[in-house]
């Protein structure tokens, strides 16, 4: 079972007619709410983003930090070994 969370904080966006009644439409569909059907589009956008970033600025700091999670030896992973062992789904 699920646990209910609590919004707590507010949106606010203004919109033509068609594109709410495009959203009410879509959202229906999936037998969503409006508020709901727009947060999780919004957030799974946002998230696509966000893994779609190629370019990184870090200050000195965040870079040392990051070369040496480069170095680390991983050998302890079971997972990652796994996956760099394993056969990719094109070689299959």
């Amino acid at each position: 079972m699920t646990q209910a969370t609590t919004r707590d904080t507010s949106i606010n966006i203004r919109a033509q007619q068609s594109q709410r009644e495009l959203i009410d439409r879509a959202a229906a569909l999936l037998n969503k709410n409006r508020t709901d059907f727009i947060l999780e589009a919004s957030c799974s956008e946002a998230e696509n983003v966000l893994l779609d970033q190629r370019l990184f600025i870090l200050d000195e700091k965040q870079f040392a930090e990051f070369e040496t999670a480069l170095q680390e030896r991983f050998s302890d992973n079971k997972h990652i070994l796994q996956l760099l062992e394993g056969k990719t789904p094109w070689d299959e």
